[in-house]
């Protein structure tokens, strides 16, 4: 045990096992939604027959990824099939465009491959450190934003609105007035000072959604899992295909969207966790970008969508984990719902939303350390943390920070203060959202 402390380096990073284990099951089961909700996607493309091996190929890929996070970087970052990606493979790739699934896995194959040449040749790492420290804690808190308004959508707290965009959902429906519940809850043994309080309101929302009949108990307990023997290898038969130009597109797509939405979500949970060094760079940033860019060309050939780092993270790392071994317990747990899928499942989503609504309270005190007495700061990180939650996207909220800040510190005078990094990364910006189509 005391080896285990010692590679994780406990004394360190002043934490403990109680820490890092409370804090790697609160990120487990803020972001256990993916076990269903990934398959669920993704077999809208593939066909509905193979849920059951997509289920294997999320939860795989989604522990290898975690556990090359643990061990080669010691972060508590967990890692799976990143949101928004599955739904581009599915509803723009496969659907909307009639690429054949195995073709489009394929392509996730290629991106993951490019990004390893990327990591090894430092291209993303230079870029992580060059984000300027004042977009570094707009990020953070724009995440923070960000996850609580994924938190208050996900309760139904806030609903679509025709006129209005968003408004109020209904506050006295079950999901919404435990949702409410649990966020006081967790506000109040935050306050006190108690250990593991975001993982307590989460099981207590659960299991007051089933003692008062909102959601079923679990149908079982236990259940087999399923070889992906259909998926297992297709994107590697079909990776020569991916070469035609009408692809290779589609492959610069997953890269940019996951290239920004990773160094994003790492920035913004090293800024929140205080893993950033006094020059706002992340040790071992490498190690970091390796784990995804490995764990997407693994998830590829198992039969997934691209694999990435979570913003939900940040619930295990307010819970207390400062380690990798927080993230070494989500991997475990992953391949352990393999067998317990009907228990996870029976877990429903706006149980932890409360989790996600806290979590972006605590990740915007990073908004405190802002100059907002400096137009040519306050500006872009103002717009770089609206626009997060209003694109739903950190690459997207990312693109108009890094537009804005070497602009109005050119324009002003200031231009010796920006690198030549995010001169050339707003240029690159700017040709995507004006050629995109």
């Amino acid at each position: 045990m005391n080896l285990i402390a010692s590679y994780f380096r406990f004394e360190e990073r002043n934490t403990n096992w109680r820490a890092e284990v409370t804090g790697g099951l609160t990120t487990f089961m803020t972001m256990a939604y993916i076990v269903a909700v990934n398959p669920g996607i993704l077999s809208e493309a593939m066909g509905q027959s193979l849920f059951g091996e997509l289920l294997f190929a999320t939860c795989v890929s989604a522990a290898f990824g975690t556990l090359l996070m643990a061990l080669l970087a010691n972060y508590p970052f967990a890692l799976a099939p990143g949101m928004g990606l599955n739904a581009f493979f599915t509803y723009t790739i496969v659907l909307g465009m009639g690429v054949d699934w195995r073709i489009a896995l394929a392509v996730v194959l290629a991106s993951g491959i490019l990004f390893l040449l990327l990591t090894f040749l430092r291209v993303r790492e230079a870029i992580i450190t060059a984000v300027p420290e004042p977009l570094k804690r707009a990020t953070a808190a724009g995440i923070g934003l960000f996850i609580a308004f994924i938190g208050l959508k996900n309760a139904g707290v806030i609903v679509d609105d025709p006129a209005t965009l968003v408004s109020l959902g209904d506050v006295r429906s079950w999901p919404v007035g435990l949702t409410l519940a649990g966020m006081l809850a967790m506000g109040v043994m935050l306050a006190r000072g108690m250990r593991g309080s975001i993982l307590l309101g989460v099981a207590g929302v659960a299991f007051l959604a089933m003692v008062f009949g909102v959601t079923p108990w679990p149908a079982g307990v236990a259940s087999m899992p399923t070889w992906p023997s259909t998926l297992f290898g297709e994107a590697v038969v079909n990776l020569p295909l991916v070469l035609d130009s009408a692809m290779l597109h589609l492959v610069f797509a997953f890269l940019f969207v996951d290239l920004f939405d990773t160094m994003g979500t790492l920035v913004g949970l090293s800024e929140r966790s205080g893993f950033l060094d006094r020059q706002g760079r992340l040790p071992r940033a490498n190690r970091a970008l390796l784990a995804d860019s490995v764990g997407t060309v693994f998830g590829s050939v198992m039969g997934s969508a691209t694999v990435t780092t979570y913003i939900e993270s940040a619930t295990g790392i307010s819970s207390g984990a400062r380690t990798g071994f927080a993230s070494l317990v989500v991997a475990l747990l992953f391949l352990g719902t393999l067998f317990l899928t009907p228990l996870v499942e029976s877990i429903p989503v706006f149980a932890t939303a409360p989790a996600l609504i806290v979590t972006g309270v605590l990740m915007m005190a990073s908004a405190a350390r802002v100059n907002w007495s400096d137009a040519s700061e306050a500006v872009p990180v103002f717009l770089t943390l609206i626009s997060i939650p209003l694109t739903f996207s950190i690459a997207d909220g990312l693109a108009v920070g890094f537009v804005a800040y070497p602009v109005i510190k050119r324009l002003s005078g200031r231009g010796g203060e920006v690198h030549p990094l995010v001169d050339v990364l707003a240029l690159v910006f700017i040709a995507r959202y004006v050629f995109m189509t």
